[in-house]
């Protein structure tokens, strides 16, 4: 399944929510405001919800951003925890018995790697993060002289470190970002626009706090048309455009949805950008699992690479991968389960925990 490998040098002519303080709460309760509904929800520290008030001219809700950014980064921490706890079961798993453990095996040594030669940038350590490499904006330049992204009207970008100057491109080259929330924990989708944003709010603008202030939230059944992706990954193969992100699967599940809304299909081109240490060759395409979202273009900080992928990109959303965790953490993934069972009468199947491994559950029977 390899493809034809051409290397261009450089250079190239569902509403989501938003966390405020509450005037008239003590500080461990935290308050989700809908900007679409207008609806005010009040939740503890335990993420339960305490009140939940609509009123669509309440000057008191004002967003917090030291709370928003201080729950952020403690939820993110928690999640690298999981990670890494994953990583390490799976990797003590033989292939045989676990066919992700290949996987940790290359983000490991991809980290590790860039650690040890400093090609990391902040956040570090790079383990369990889309890394931050250094050339991160050089790479970001040299996608934005790509054709399909001068082309392009809307532009998905995830929201990781290394793709914050793709973001900041996008909104400066007047396109509409489409970017979700972080790990989709507080809602979906957001839009922003450069016509929504002055000069001095753009920077602003590419962070998970600015997007939380400016951008425009959207449901499942928002009509959008994205003419391009841009994702992070830890790996990717330039000869076959198979990616390994960094293990949580959210690139897939955003991916799958879109596809749900109709916003993307089968010729919607999927880059990415790397640094050349990333690049590998040792991902078997074989192995590679039916959700799995291969790559058409490679930006690096100092070349383009057209992979000429021909990995099938997934159809949607599949529901017999998805474990009971991950479905718990995500609303809007349970708000589409619950539409698609009324839909079609049917309920849809669920995938095997997280928390073993298939094969060790059925040992302990």
């Amino acid at each position: 399944m390899d493809s034809t490998l051409t290397r261009i040098a450089a250079p190239f002519p569902l509403t989501h929510t938003l966390l405020f303080n509450h005037p008239c709460s003590s500080p461990s309760l935290i308050c989700f405001f809908s900007r679409r509904t207008h609806t005010k929800r009040l939740f503890n520290s335990n993420c339960k919800l305490v009140s939940s008030k609509r009123n669509a001219h309440d000057d008191n809700v004002v967003l917090d951003e030291k709370a928003y950014e201080a729950e952020r980064l403690r939820l993110d921490a928690q999640a690298r925890d999981s990670m890494a706890e994953t990583s390490k079961r799976e990797m003590e798993t033989s292939s045989e018995d676990d066919p992700k453990a290949w996987k940790w095996v290359i983000r490991k040594r991809i980290w590790d790697l860039m650690e040890a030669r400093n090609i990391a940038q902040n956040p570090r350590p790079v383990h369990h993060r889309i890394p931050n490499f250094v050339g991160a904006s050089a790479a970001a330049k040299m996608l934005s002289g790509l054709e399909v992204f001068l082309e392009a009207s809307c532009v998905k970008v995830n929201p990781d470190s290394p793709q914050k100057q793709v973001r900041f491109l996008t909104l400066s080259g007047g396109k509409k970002l489409l970017t979700p929330q972080p790990r989709l924990r507080t809602g979906f989708f957001s839009i922003l626009e450069s016509h929504m944003l002055s000069p001095s709010t753009i920077n602003e603008a590419c962070t998970s706090v600015g997007v939380a202030k400016n951008g425009r939230p959207i449901g499942l059944d928002e009509k959008i048309k994205v003419d391009l992706i841009v994702i992070g990954s830890v790996a990717v193969d330039p000869k076959t455009g198979a990616r390994l992100g960094k293990g949580e699967g959210f690139a897939e599940l955003e991916y799958g949805m879109l596809r749900y809304m109709g916003a993307i299909d089968d010729s919607t081109p999927v880059v990415t950008s790397v640094h050349d240490c990333q690049l590998v060759e040792d991902i078997p395409v074989e192995k590679l699992l039916i959700h799995d979202v291969p790559v058409d273009i490679i930006c690096t900080p100092d070349q383009v690479i057209f992979t000429n992928t021909n990995i099938p990109k997934p159809q949607g959303i599949y529901w017999d991968k998805l474990s009971p965790e991950k479905l718990a953490q995500i609303r809007i993934l349970r708000e589409l389960k619950s539409r698609i069972e009324r839909e079609t009468g049917q309920k849809l199947p669920c995938g095997p925990s997280e928390k073993l491994p298939p094969t060790a559950q059925r040992r302990r029977k």
